[in-house]
C-alpha cells in the first residue's frame, strides 16, 4: 500500500512539473528602429535550453512562471526577463560596450564610433590565453600593424613592441605606455627583465593602441612610436565577488642549434687534423646543449575581489604570485603583485576620485647566457668532468701554465653552475585623480592627476674561484649594484563639454610636468684588482614640461573634427632647441548616420577618416648631450704636478646642436560594420615622414672629444596599409564561432642621408658590421658581398661578384640586400563556444623578413675544428659550404642572409565551464599549448629574431598549461 502511495505521489509531482510549464511566445525588436531582430539567442538562465528568433524576430519556448529568460545578440545589451505569462515581447538596445564603447585616448575618452584616429582596443575577453607573464603577450597577433616579439625564451623576457615599423635609426622605437593615466618611464632599472613585468596581466581590463599621429599627438614627444593605453580592472557592482585563477605550466625546449654530433666531429678531425689534434679527441659523446637545457615548470596564482563599500566607493583589490623556471639551467623568475583601486564619488557625483596603487616584488635568478654560445662550440667528444682539472673537476682546455687556454671556450656546465647572478626589483606605480564638475558651471570639469612610478633594484654577481679562467691569479669575482628610478607626474587640465541640438563640442586644455630621476651605484672587485676605481656612481635627472589642448566637434553624429596641439620642452636638448610644437587634425564622416543609410538593415557602421599630425622624438637619447661632461681617469693613472699626484678628468663628446626628430604622418581609414556587426573591422593607409633623424655618426678628427657623436643627419619615409576583419559566422543558442584576422603591409626607406652609417655588429673577426643605413634603402639593410656558386649550387669560398668591374673585391663590391623587418604581418585568431566548451586558436605570420645566420657564418669553417691547440665543434652548415677559414668576406657573404618568413601557431586553448555546479559559482578548467608549431624555411634556431642577427639566441620553449578559473 505504501509503495502504491509513493508511486502515486511521484506521478503527481511529474504531472505537476509538466503542466507547470507553458509555451511562451513573443517578438524581439530593435529599440532604435522598432524592427524585428532575427537570430537572437533565447535561453533559460542557468541551463542550455533555448532557441533563436526567426526571420521575423519571433520565438517560442517552454518555461515555467518565474523562470528567467536571457535574450542576447551581438551588438545589443543582453536582457533578462522573468516569465509571467504566455506572451513576452522584448526590446533590445544597442550594446554601448560595443557600438558606443568608450575608448581611452589620453586626457579623456571618446566613444569608439566617434574616434577620428587609428585606434584599436583589445579587452579582457579577447586577450591571448596561456602562460602570460608580460602585458605585451596579451595582444600578440591581435592588432594590424603591431608587431610583438619576445627577446627570447627566458622567463619574464621582455616584449619588443613596434607599431607601424621602425621609427628611428638609433632612438627608442618602442611605444609609450600609459597605465591608468600615468606615462611610465622609457627604461627600467637593472635586474628588471622588462619594464612591463611589474604589472600583473590578470589586472588589465583593456589595452588601447593609438597608432597614427592624429591620435597620439596629444602625448607629444613621447608618442613618436605610438601609444599603448593600459586600463586596469576597476571595482563595480554592489555585492563583493571573488575570482581565483591558478595554473601549472611545463616548459620544454623545442630546438637546438644544429652542430655536429660526437661521431661526425671525430670523423672530421681524423680526416683533416694533425696527429696532435687527433690525440686530443675524447672518448665521450656529449651533447652540450642537452646538458644546459631541460624541462622547466611554472606556477601562477591570482586572487581578486570587487565590490562596493558603503554604497559610494567601488573597490577592487588583487594579489598574485608567479614562479617560473627557465629551460636554461639556473633561470628563475618569481613575482609577487598587489593592487588596489578605489573610486569614491561625492557631492552628488560632481566630485569623483580615483585612487590606483599597484606594487610588485620580483626575484630574478639569471642563468649564465655565455653557456648558450659555448654549448655550441665545445668539443662533443669530451666528458663534462675531468678529475685532473684544477677548476672544480670540470674539463678545461689548459695551457702550459695550467690555466685555461685564453682562446678556448669555457665548459658550459661550469658556466651555468659556478656563476650566481641574482637581483630583486621593487616597483610601485600609483596615481590619484580628481574630477570636479563645477556646480556653478556643470559643462566644465577640472581634473588633477598626480602620479608616482618608483622602482629600485639590488643585484649581485658572484663567480666561483673554481670557474675555468686564463688568469694566473684568478680567485673569483664579485660585483653588485643598486639602482633607483623615480618618475613623478603632475597633470592639470579642464574639459568643457556641451551639446546644443545636433552640435556637440568637447575641449580640453592642460598642463603636464614629468620628471625622471635615476640614482645608480655599482661595485666591481675585478676593477679594483686591476687598479681601476671599483665604485661607479651615476645620477641624472631629466624633465619634460608640456602644454596641451584638444578640440572635438560632432555635428549630428555625422561629421566629426578633432584638433590637438602639444608643446613639449625636454631637458635633453639645448635651451635654443628645447621646445617642440606638435599639432594634429583629423576629420571623420559617419555615412551610416546619413538619411540614405540610417535605415539600412545591412550597414551598421561606415565611417571615413582622414588625419594628419606631427610628433617629436628624443626617446632613448642620452641626457645633457649638448653639454661637455667629464670622466675621471683610473685611480692609478694620476698626473704629477710638483710633488703631488692628481686624478685627471677627460671631456666626453657633445653636440650642442641636437634637436627633435619630427615625424609627420598622414592617415586615411575606414571603419565598417555589417549585418548587426557580425562583420566588422577597419582599413587604414598611412604615410609617415621623419625628419632630422638622430644617429651616432663618425666625425672628423679634432672636431670633438670623440670620433663619434649623436647628430641629426637625415630623413626617413614609412608607409603602409592595414586591414582588420572580425566575423561571427555562427551564433546560436549552443554554438558561437568568431574569427579575427588582420594583415598589414609596411615599408621603410631612408630618403635623405649624407653619409652612410655602419651598424649591426656580428661575431667573428673584430669590428665587423653586417648592416648599413644608406639613402634609398630600408634602415638596417644587410650590407654584403654577392656569393658565387658552383654548378652543384654550393658556395665557392672567396668567390664573389665583382660588381663594379675593377678586378678586385673590396667594400665597393658590397651591396644592400634585404632587411630584418617583415613586409607583411598577419594575425588570425578564432574562438568557438559549444555549450560549456570553449576553444581558442591564435596564429601569426611574417612574410619578407630576413635573418643573418651568424651562428653558421662564425662557426662553420674547417680550421676552427683544430686551431689554437684545442678542438672546437662546428655548425653543420660546414657540410654545405665546406669553407676552410674565416675571413671578413666570408662573414659578409649574402650566402648567410636567409629568408626568415614564418607561420606560427602561437596558442591553442581548450576549456570547460561548470556553471552553478555550486550555487552562484562558475568554475572553468582549461588546457593550453603555447608555441605550438613554426613553419619556416629558415635554417637557424628561430626565424623570429629581433634585429635580424641570429647569434646566441635563448630558445623559446613550448609550454603546456593546465589551469582553473573560479568566480564566486
Amino acid at each position: 500500500m505504501k509503495k502504491n502511495q509513493k508511486i502515486s505521489l511521484l506521478m503527481f509531482l511529474i504531472s505537476a512539473s509538466i503542466f507547470a510549464q507553458q509555451s511562451v511566445s513573443g517578438v524581439v525588436t530593435d529599440a532604435s528602429t522598432n524592427t524585428p531582430i532575427p537570430g537572437v539567442n533565447v535561453v533559460i538562465k542557468g541551463t542550455t535550453t533555448g532557441t533563436t528568433t526567426d526571420f521575423d524576430g519571433q520565438f517560442t519556448i517552454n518555461a515555467e512562471n518565474g523562470t528567467v529568460i536571457q535574450f542576447s545578440y551581438i551588438g545589443f545589451n543582453t536582457q533578462e526577463k522573468p516569465v509571467t505569462g504566455a506572451t513576452m515581447n522584448v526590446v533590445l538596445t544597442e550594446d554601448t560596450q560595443q557600438l558606443d564603447e568608450v575608448v581611452v585616448i589620453g586626457y579623456g575618452s571618446v566613444k569608439k564610433k566617434d574616434a577620428t584616429g587609428a585606434v584599436d582596443q583589445v579587452s579582457t575577453e579577447d586577450f591571448n590565453q596561456g602562460p602570460v607573464l608580460n602585458a605585451g603577450q596579451l595582444i600578440t597577433g591581435k592588432i594590424a600593424g603591431v608587431s610583438v616579439t619576445s627577446g627570447g625564451g627566458a622567463p619574464g623576457e621582455g616584449q619588443n613592441i613596434v607599431i607601424r615599423g621602425q621609427g628611428s635609426l638609433s632612438l627608442n622605437s618602442s611605444p609609450l605606455y600609459v597605465i591608468d593615466g600615468v606615462p611610465i618611464a622609457d627604461s627600467g632599472v637593472g635586474g628588471a627583465r622588462s619594464p612591463l613585468n611589474f604589472i600583473n596581466p590578470n589586472d588589465i581590463e583593456s589595452m588601447t593602441v593609438l597608432k597614427d599621429a592624429s591620435s597620439t599627438a596629444i602625448y607629444g614627444a613621447r608618442a613618436a612610436n605610438g601609444v599603448i593605453m593600459i586600463t586596469t580592472k576597476k571595482g563595480k557592482g554592489n555585492d563583493f565577488k571573488f575570482s581565483y585563477s591558478g595554473s601549472t605550466t611545463l616548459y620544454t625546449p623545442t630546438n637546438y642549434v644544429d652542430v655536429m654530433d660526437a661521431n661526425e666531429f671525430r670523423t672530421l678531425v681524423n680526416e683533416v687534423g694533425s696527429a696532435d689534434a687527433i690525440s686530443r679527441l675524447g672518448a665521450s659523446n656529449t651533447n652540450w646543449q642537452d646538458q644546459i637545457y631541460g624541462d622547466a615548470f611554472g606556477f601562477e596564482h591570482n586572487l581578486s575581489t570587487t565590490g562596493n563599500i558603503a554604497g559610494f566607493m567601488p573597490v577592487r583589490a588583487s594579489i598574485g604570485y608567479t614562479d617560473q623556471d627557465g629551460v636554461l639551467q639556473g633561470d628563475n623568475f618569481a613575482r609577487t603583485t598587489a593592487s588596489i583601486n578605489l573610486r569614491p564619488s561625492f557631492l552628488d557625483n560632481h566630485l569623483k576620485v580615483e585612487l590606483n596603487g599597484r606594487g610588485s616584488y620580483t626575484e630574478n635568478k639569471f642563468a649564465n647566457r655565455d653557456a648558450i654560445g659555448t654549448s655550441v662550440d665545445f668539443d662533443p667528444t669530451q666528458a663534462i668532468y675531468d678529475e685532473n682539472s684544477p677548476f672544480g673537476g670540470y674539463f678545461t682546455w689548459l695551457n702550459n701554465d695550467n690555466v685555461q687556454n685564453s682562446l678556448a671556450p669555457t665548459n658550459p656546465v661550469a658556466l651555468v653552475n659556478l656563476k650566481d647572478d641574482t637581483a630583486e626589483v621593487r616597483r610601485f606605480i600609483g596615481n590619484a585623480k580628481v574630477d570636479y564638475k563645477l556646480h556653478f558651471f556643470p559643462d566644465l570639469t577640472a581634473t588633477v592627476n598626480v602620479g608616482l612610478d618608483k622602482s629600485n633594484s639590488h643585484g649581485r654577481t658572484i663567480v666561483s674561484d673554481q670557474m675555468p679562467s686564463s688568469q694566473l691569479d684568478w680567485n673569483g669575482s664579485f660585483s653588485n649594484y643598486t639602482n633607483e628610478a623615480t618618475n613623478k607626474l603632475f597633470d592639470a587640465y579642464a574639459t568643457y563639454s556641451k551639446e546644443i541640438d545636433v552640435h556637440s563640442i568637447t575641449a580640453v586644455a592642460g598642463y603636464s610636468y614629468q620628471s625622471f630621476e635615476n640614482d645608480n651605484y655599482s661595485f666591481d672587485s675585478e676593477a679594483e684588482e686591476e687598479g681601476n676605481n671599483p665604485i661607479r656612481i651615476d645620477k641624472w635627472r631629466s624633465v619634460l614640461l608640456s602644454y596641451f589642448g584638444r578640440f572635438n566637434y560632432n555635428f549630428d553624429n555625422r561629421y566629426l573634427v578633432t584638433a590637438t596641439l602639444r608643446a613639449d620642452a625636454s631637458s635633453k636638448l639645448n635651451p635654443n632647441d628645447r621646445w617642440g610644437y606638435f599639432p594634429s587634425v583629423a576629420v571623420a564622416w559617419n555615412l551610416n548616420n546619413e538619411s540614405f543609410l540610417e535605415d539600412s538593415e545591412v550597414i551598421n557602421q561606415l565611417k571615413l577618416r582622414v588625419g594628419y599630425g606631427e610628433i617629436g622624438n628624443v626617446n632613448g637619447l642620452g641626457d645633457y648631450n649638448f653639454l661637455t661632461k667629464y670622466t675621471a681617469s683610473r685611480t692609478n693613472a694620476n698626473y704629477q704636478l710638483g710633488d703631488g699626484f692628481y686624478q685627471t678628468y677627460r671631456p666626453e663628446e657633445y653636440n650642442e646642436n641636437l634637436r627633435w626628430e619630427v615625424g609627420k604622418t598622414l592617415n586615411a581609414g575606414v571603419d565598417y560594420g555589417f549585418f548587426n556587426n557580425r562583420i566588422s573591422g577597419s582599413v587604414n593607409a598611412y604615410l609617415k615622414k621623419t625628419e632630422d633623424l638622430i644617429s651616432f655618426v663618425t666625425v672628423d678628427p679634432f672636431t670633438n672629444f670623440s670620433n663619434g657623436i649623436d647628430k641629426n643627419i637625415g630623413d626617413m619615409e614609412n608607409k603602409g596599409i592595414e586591414f582588420e576583419l572580425n566575423v561571427v559566422p555562427v551564433q546560436t543558442d549552443t554554438f558561437n564561432w568568431s574569427i579575427g584576422y588582420n594583415i598589414s603591409v609596411n615599408s621603410n626607406e631612408i630618403t635623405n642621408l649624407p653619409d652612410q652609417v655602419e651598424v649591426g655588429g656580428i661575431n667573428g673577426g673584430t669590428g665587423n658590421n653586417i648592416q648599413l643605413h644608406k639613402e634609398g634603402y630600408s634602415p638596417f639593410s644587410y650590407w654584403v658581398y654577392k656569393q658565387v656558386y658552383n654548378e652543384a649550387g654550393a658556395p665557392i669560398e672567396g668567390a664573389y661578384v665583382d660588381r663594379n668591374g675593377d678586378n678586385q673585391i673590396n667594400d665597393d663590391d658590397r651591396y644592400l640586400y634585404k632587411d630584418p623587418y617583415a613586409d607583411v604581418i598577419m594575425g588570425l585568431n578564432t574562438n568557438l563556444n559549444y555549450k560549456n566548451w570553449d576553444l581558442a586558436v591564435v596564429t601569426r605570420a611574417n612574410i619578407g623578413n630576413y635573418a643573418y645566420n651568424n651562428m653558421a657564418s662564425s662557426k662553420s669553417y674547417e680550421l676552427r675544428a683544430t686551431e689554437n691547440s684545442i678542438l672546437t665543434n662546428l655548425h653543420r652548415d660546414y657540410f654545405n659550404s665546406r669553407f676552410q677559414s674565416i675571413t671578413e668576406t666570408n662573414l659578409q657573404s649574402d650566402y648567410y642572409i636567409q629568408d626568415a618568413s614564418f607561420i606560427k601557431i602561437d596558442n591553442i586553448t581548450l576549456g570547460y565551464t561548470l556553471q552553478d555546479a555550486i550555487p552562484s559559482t562558475s568554475l572553468r578548467f582549461y588546457g593550453s599549448v603555447q608555441n605550438v608549431a613554426t613553419f619556416t624555411d629558415y635554417d637557424g634556431l628561430d626565424p623570429e629574431i629581433g634585429g635580424g642577427i641570429d647569434n646566441n639566441f635563448y630558445p623559446r620553449p613550448r609550454s603546456f598549461v593546465f589551469g582553473v578559473n573560479l568566480n564566486f
